[in-house]
């Protein structure tokens, strides 16, 4: 099958607050010292050198390229460069897509070590060759010596790797020689059971989950969750999300990032689908605790409480957002909340200690299915603030095209498919999904700044169509004339055909902006403002002269002084946003596109600086591939005007 365009991209607080969550790191201020800057993944940063008044005057202060890419020729895996630094000690940390970790002088980018652990890079591993980077650990027992700062990181065939932050030497104590297997699990299977997001660590723990590829059969690995000893790679517990459902048959695994509370000894675990994604016959009822924010005591793994977002998930609208902890003023009242965002657009802020609601939440009536075999579930829950972020209805008004040719295409398939709004089931006549499997929110997340009370988050704006094949019919393959992703769901009744609406130029069906930045007032529960992010100019040889607005993977960071950054676009550039308004600031451009989160240091020289990975995308064949982490600073020896 060709590849086309977009069409099988898958779905894949107070400051204060969180120096208590990261009160084992010293120079939190200075420094990022978890994937999210803080273990409550705020992505807030108290620098104060770049400020609205001088950000326009940033400029590539270094540029590292790891050497780690690959075309994806040959049948091998395209490589992608998810990674998010983090920058402890006077060291940069960050991993390549062939799950290389490599330490950098925070000064001028220069190598001062790297550790290979020497995965297949002809392996199948469903997103791509990709990693988001390490977990940091300091074990407060020991004294100064090897491995007393340590780096964890979960590989893409399944291992568990502890290094030591100094030299990048394996720690020999942990594991054997320096990692655990993480492939005894139910259901193991080596090109579907994999590892892209960093661990979390709390209470001397490294909390693990997984990635499993969707949709290949209705019996896929457990997606459990797993928590193992800092020091000894022992493991200590296990929670399977699935152990309460008889009749789901695995998935529902936690693949992107985990927030902790050291206070609550909480993990805050974000889970994906049931298998199959798109038909769940063989899975009844809502599957709990799939497509949900469940909060595990770190100490045990038992469940403190757990909340579905989506009940019987046949969109594949996993939560793939990481979790982000604030506290919020509410009725004169501090409330410590988890921020939980999902593939549909909604924002679901519960009280983090108790899981209740802090805005009331709705289970509406939903369409039926009309397939044979499936029961849809009658109802989902609905937040009735924040508003959702994303358009969550594609009506006749909204199909767009570049050209005559474009829309006139798009309006014949708006018209062959079944369109019942938000949560229209998956039909043999095909089906639009609104938003698409990339959302809505993605695996990028959001950043809270607690000074204005806003969360800036990225979002996705991309109908897709999803429709279930008939086993003979979806077996003959000489029936597929339609370029998108044809996946088998094994066990079941019906294969699946997706893909996203697009015109034959490649660009969307739908009105532009594709991409937006929105800023929530999360104690208000309102959208305080909305823009365009990016642009697709370019994109399937479309004109220039297209509205902005570009599909994202890649999330933002805020800082003390009032700036968003975020990169993430089909455009290759990090953009500088005023975080009261949302006017753009400023914009560097990049080598490839970045489809990371940024991330922002003090080094010990004084310089603010601001890195981000650019690389491209491995699902975005039209994009340049790259391997340069790229670090912008002011001019030497400035610090603003």
């Amino acid at each position: 099958m060709r590849v086309r365009k977009v069409c099988v991209l898958t779905g894949h607080l107070s400051s204060y607050i969180f120096v208590i969550a990261a009160a084992a790191i010293q120079n939190v201020d200075h420094d990022w010292t978890s994937y999210g800057h803080d273990a409550g993944g705020s992505r807030f940063a108290t620098l104060t050198q770049l400020t609205p008044q001088n950000v326009d005057r940033l400029q590539v202060a270094w540029i590292f390229h790891t050497g780690d890419k690959q075309s994806g020729a040959g049948r091998r895996p395209r490589s992608g460069f998810e990674t998010t630094p983090l920058v402890y000690d006077n060291r940069v940390y960050l991993t390549t897509g062939f799950n290389r970790i490599i330490a950098l002088d925070p000064e001028n980018g220069v190598q001062q070590w790297a550790f290979d652990p020497h995965i297949d890079l002809a392996g199948d591993y469903g997103d791509g060759l990709v990693n988001r980077g390490v977990a940091l650990w300091v074990d407060r027992r020991a004294s100064d010596g090897p491995c007393r700062t340590r780096l964890f990181e979960a590989t893409l065939d399944a291992r568990l790797i502890a290094v030591d932050a100094a030299t990048g030497e394996p720690c020999a104590a942990f594991g054997r020689t320096g990692e655990v297997s993480l492939r005894d699990v139910e259901g193991y299977q080596p090109a579907v059971y994999h590892m892209t997001s960093p661990p979390a660590v709390i209470d001397d723990l490294v909390i693990v989950g997984s990635a499993i590829n969707d949709n290949m059969r209705a019996r896929m690995p457990d997606g459990t969750v797993r928590a193992y000893d800092a020091r000894t790679g022992t493991q200590r517990w296990t929670w399977n999300p699935l152990a309460s459902d008889a009749t789901a048959a695995g998935a529902a695994n936690a693949w992107t990032t985990m927030a902790v509370d050291p206070e609550r000894h909480l993990v805050f675990v974000p889970t994906g689908s049931a298998s199959p994604d798109y038909f769940g016959g063989s899975r009844p009822g809502p599957n709990t605790w799939a497509d949900s924010i469940v909060a595990l005591d770190s100490t045990t793994g038992k469940i403190a409480w757990g909340f579905q977002l989506v009940h019987h998930d046949l969109w594949d609208y996993d939560s793939a957002a990481p979790p982000l902890l604030a506290t919020i003023s509410r009725d004169g009242r501090r409330i410590p909340v988890v921020v939980q965002g999902n593939k549909t657009g909604f924002l679901y802020v519960l009280d983090r200690t108790t899981g209740a609601p802090v805005f009331p939440i709705e289970e509406r009536s939903v369409p039926a299915s009309d397939v044979p075999g499936e029961t849809a579930s009658p109802t989902q829950p609905v937040p009735g603030a924040p508003p959702p972020l994303v358009p969550q209805r594609f009506t006749e008004a909204d199909v767009w095209g570049a050209t005559p040719a474009d829309r006139e295409a798009c309006l014949a398939e708006f018209h062959r498919l079944r369109n019942d709004g938000l949560f229209t089931p998956p039909s043999l006549r095909g089906s639009i999904v609104m938003p698409g499997m990339l959302g809505g929110m993605t695996w990028s997340g959001s950043a809270y700044d607690p000074e204005r009370g806003l969360l800036v988050v990225n979002a996705n704006v991309l109908p897709a169509k999803a429709q279930l094949v008939p086993r003979a019919t979806f077996n003959d393959r000489s029936a597929r004339h339609e370029d998108g992703d044809y996946a088998t769901q094994a066990g079941t009744p019906y294969g699946l055909f997706r893909r996203f609406l697009q015109a034959p130029s490649g660009l969307p069906c739908i009105r532009p902006p594709w991409g937006v930045l929105t800023a929530v007032d999360l104690a208000a529960g309102t959208i305080r403002w909305q823009v365009p992010l990016g642009s697709m100019a370019g994109f399937g040889g479309a004109p220039a002269a297209i509205p902005a607005g570009s599909l994202s993977l890649g999330g933002p960071i805020a800082t003390t002084t009032g700036l968003v950054f975020i990169a993430g676009t089909f455009d290759p550039f990090l953009r500088a946003f005023d975080t009261a308004t949302g006017r753009e600031l400023w914009r560097g451009e990049l080598p490839a596109s970045g489809h990371a989160t940024p991330m922002t240091y003090q080094s010990a020289g004084g310089r603010q600086f601001v890195l981000i990975a650019a690389g491209g995308h491995p699902k975005i064949s039209e994009e340049k591939l790259d391997d340069a982490i790229v670090a912008f600073a002011l001019p030497a020896r400035s610090e603003g005007r």
